[in-house]
């Protein structure tokens, strides 16, 4: 396994202006993938990349993109020579502003259209009134301007696809087919990822042409659904047993007693979102919702709050699970379980990012056991289970061993099913 060794973007290709600007957002020196990524992107080549949340890979994009575009003069009016598709809303402003903030000191700055649905589509046709350089956009709120003759791809040289994995959920992967449809045959095709399900590898490899392949710290693959095994080792997990009913004051105590500065709390839905922050609220905590029923602008200064650390705790669904970045974020806390192994690393990835240290919180009860237990399986890892004085389960009741009495399972006027009966029968053939 080679060792990754520290070097410049200068060392890399890039001019000392966008190395200034590197320097000035924070990044003291590439990352992993950057320093893979870069000189691929500088010369042509189409990319795969697989990196872990918090590994810099928007900037692994960007950076190249910005000198390889500036190095080529402008048309007017302009036409898109870089198409950057992601799936939310909140990905697409937060991809725009790295575009904008490390191309702000370049000789002739590039016009950077962001795109995205939730609001009106007026004032964006408006801004693609004399072209734009870049283009980052949701899919649907894309094709619905092409529909208006608002932009025309034909001119695209590079596509970079980031969060591709989550692009090709339900809903997405008809419009990304659109897209596509609409591009020219010979370009760039970028390719970035945290996590590489089949479906993402059927994807990538008809559209792209002898790619590099770059995977950076990336969780290690099962055989079968390319689910990852670790998240990064920087995140801390705590699993802790608890009783549903009792998760609101059990958060409450672990975010008084911590104490945390900050928390992301991931809920299932909108109804949880609200009323878990409300509770919060009502019992002293600077807490708010963040879900999609919401407007964009409320979403977009919920966000730019929790990070200027305006809010103690952000209650969301996975709206805020994939590419959001939030600066020195200490604790995520998982309310409500992911749906998967997949969904848990992006989830626990909003903390310890760029190298810092993470605390990742799980609450797990008697009906959420097995499905964690999938998570884990999953992940490869197995993580001590605790309880928190004061808030320790209900016990549950244990299936009689075999050969014993079974009585009434342990709950009046209640008999062992056949379930019940099938698993102490598994358990006494398999000697447990």
């Amino acid at each position: 396994m080679s060792v990754f060794a520290p070097m410049t973007f200068s060392a890399l290709g890039l001019p000392a202006d966008l190395e200034s600007a590197a320097h000035a957002l924070g990044l003291s020196q590439p990352t992993e993938v950057q320093a893979q990524a870069i000189p691929a992107v500088l010369r042509g080549a189409d990319v795969f990349a697989l990196a872990p949340t918090g590994s810099g890979k928007t900037a692994a994009f960007v950076l190249p993109l910005l000198q390889r575009l500036r190095a080529e003069p402008a048309q007017a009016p302009r036409r898109v020579r870089a198409l950057v598709l992601v799936p939310t809303r909140e990905l697409v402003a937060q991809v725009g502003e790295v575009f904008r903030n490390l191309g702000r000191h370049a000789p002739q700055p590039l016009r950077v259209a962001i795109l995205f649905g939730g609001v009106s589509v007026n004032p964006q046709m408006m801004g693609l009134r004399g072209g734009a350089d870049v283009v980052v956009a949701t899919p649907g709120r894309l094709l619905d301007l092409m529909q208006r003759n608002a932009l025309r791809l034909s001119h695209v040289a590079t596509l970079v696809i980031d969060e591709a994995d989550r692009l090709l959920d339900l809903g997405f992967a008809d419009e990304l087919a659109a897209v596509l449809a609409a591009l020219p045959r010979q370009r760039q095709t970028l390719f970035f990822s945290a996590t590489c399900p089949d479906a993402v590898r059927a994807l990538a490899e008809p559209l792209l042409r002898a790619p590099v392949r770059i995977s950076v710290s990336a969780p290690a693959l099962s055989k079968h659904d390319g689910s990852p095994r670790a998240p990064s080792p920087a995140i801390v997990q705590r699993v802790i047993e608890v009783d549903p009913q009792r998760r609101t004051m059990l958060l409450k105590h672990l975010i008084q007693e911590g104490p945390w500065s900050r928390a992301l709390v991931f809920v299932a839905t909108r109804y949880a979102a609200d009323h878990v922050a409300w509770k919060l609220h009502k019992a002293g905590i600077f807490a708010t919702p963040l879900h999609g029923d919401m407007s964009q602008g409320q979403r977009s200064e919920v966000l730019q709050q929790f990070k200027d650390e305006r809010w103690d705790v952000v209650v969301t669904t996975d709206l805020a699970s994939r590419g959001i970045d939030i600066p020195d974020l200490p604790v995520v806390v998982n309310f409500d379980l992911p749906r998967s192994a997949i969904d848990h690393v992006h989830r626990i990835g909003r903390t310890g990012r760029a190298g810092a240290s993470g605390l990742a919180v799980s609450f797990v009860s008697a009906e959420t056991e097995a499905h964690w237990r999938l998570i884990e399986k999953r992940q490869g890892l197995t993580i001590p289970r605790e309880q928190v004085p004061g808030f320790e389960p209900t016990p549950t009741e244990k299936i009689p061993a075999p050969g014993a009495n079974p009585g009434t399972g342990g709950i009046k006027g209640k008999r062992p099913s056949k379930k019940d009966k099938l698993r102490a029968a598994a358990r006494a053939a398999g000697g447990l």
